[in-house]
């Protein structure tokens, strides 16, 4: 060994030189080697020599020493309660603590100050789960890598679906999704992007496959998104995956490139054909409301009638009857009455001339009736907007 002696003579010496008082037959504690020979083979280190010497060095390198045995328990102490304070950790509003226990997942804990015991015994991790993830399905978008600028591009695996009524369509669509439970997100499933990714597309599929290609062009593209979410988070519950989907957006619902023409022209058949059938339900629902209070007008017009008939032969029969009874009572009083009414409704509208039996002459009279219709006109004129006619 490298402290042996050299020589046995004095002349080497062990690590630390030759002790005082060496003669060569020392080893180089001082000590004679065992077997009581000069000449023997090497012995042992002393221990409480060994200990000694540490001490003495590292009290050389702590200012003061450590005080003994009680300074000792002291530094034990203080970094015992530096240990256990290093399991204090605080967690943020938008994340969740898991706690780790010899890597096992024990418990979740919300946002706060919390403890968990010591590293190696149990450790914490602290995802972000308020954070919106967004996931693209059938396409990319355009990326910028500060050299040149990538557009967008169609994925047709992802994309290309068969609709209810056998047709494909080019289906592009977004996910959004937020961690729910940090731990089962963490620990239930390896690989959480990949996860929502294939769920998402397999949902997405399914409802397309119930839906016509009309709808799902048109009409129903806000309810191919609420069953697509519904849809697939059951599928992520029943996974335990820990994860919420907070919308699904389409952005894009169209035939394949290869046809999207001949498709076109059927769609714009197909606008004509509703145009027409709107029309005629616009003049349907205009002659015929009109038709039938034409009718309802007729009808109306024709009751009036028949009752202003029905009352005026009523009241000529009843003053029939009357005036029969009257001549039954006083004839030549009735007779000379029903003789002087019908003479005033024949000579109602002629000229008059009245002449004087006795005298036989003519009398001037005064033509009042004339004067009348006379003062009547210049009314009439004024009303129908005539100026008035003079006096002749």
């Amino acid at each position: 060994m490298p402290w042996n002696n050299q020589g046995g003579n004095g002349g080497g010496g062990g690590p630390w030189g030759p002790p005082p008082g060496n003669n060569g037959g020392q080893n180089p504690w001082g000590r004679p080697p065992s077997g009581g020979g000069g000449g023997g083979g090497p012995s042992g280190p002393d221990l409480e020599e060994l200990l000694r010497r540490s001490q003495d060095r590292f009290k050389s390198v702590v200012p003061g020493g450590i005080g003994g045995g009680k300074g000792v328990v002291l530094a034990i102490a203080a970094v015992a309660l530096l240990w256990l304070a290093s399991g204090f950790y605080r967690v943020q509003p938008d994340e969740q603590g898991v706690v780790l226990r010899f890597g096992q997942w024990v418990r979740t804990e919300p946002p706060g100050l919390r403890y968990h015991l010591p590293a190696p015994i149990e450790t914490a991790v602290t995802p972000k789960v308020t954070r919106v993830n967004r996931i693209e399905i059938g396409y990319r978008s355009a990326t910028n890598d500060g050299r040149r600028q990538v557009a967008d591009r169609d994925v047709n695996d992802e994309s290309m679906m068969l609709t209810g009524d056998e047709n494909i369509v080019d289906t592009d669509f977004t996910v959004f999704w937020v961690i729910k439970d940090a731990g089962n997100y963490l620990f239930k499933i390896r690989d959480p992007e990949a996860t929502v990714k294939k769920a998402a597309e397999s949902a997405m599929r399914e409802v397309i496959g119930r839906t016509e290609i009309q709808q799902a062009l048109t009409e129903a593209r806000q309810q191919i998104e609420e069953n697509t979410k519904g849809l697939l988070q059951a599928m992520l519950d029943e996974y335990q995956s820990g994860i919420e989907i907070t919308q699904v957006q389409l952005q894009k619902v169209e035939p394949p490139a290869p046809v999207v023409d001949a498709f076109n022209d059927v769609q714009r058949a197909r606008q004509d054909r509703e145009r027409l059938r709107n029309e005629a339900e616009a003049y349907r629902n205009d002659i015929i409301p009109r038709a039938r209070g034409e009718a309802e007008r007729l009808i109306q017009e024709a009751s009036a009638y028949r009752e202003q008939v029905v009352s005026l032969a009523q009241g000529d029969a009843q003053r029939f009857t009357k005036v029969l009874d009257a001549y039954a009572q006083a004839p030549e009083a009735t007779a000379r009455r029903m003789y002087l009414e019908t003479m005033e409704d024949v000579l109602r509208g002629t000229s008059k001339i009245i002449l004087d039996q006795k005298n036989a002459g003519a009398l001037p009279y005064l033509p009042l009736n004339e004067l009348m219709r006379q003062g009547e006109r210049p009314q009439q004129n004024q009303q129908q907007g005539q100026p008035p006619q003079p006096r002749q």
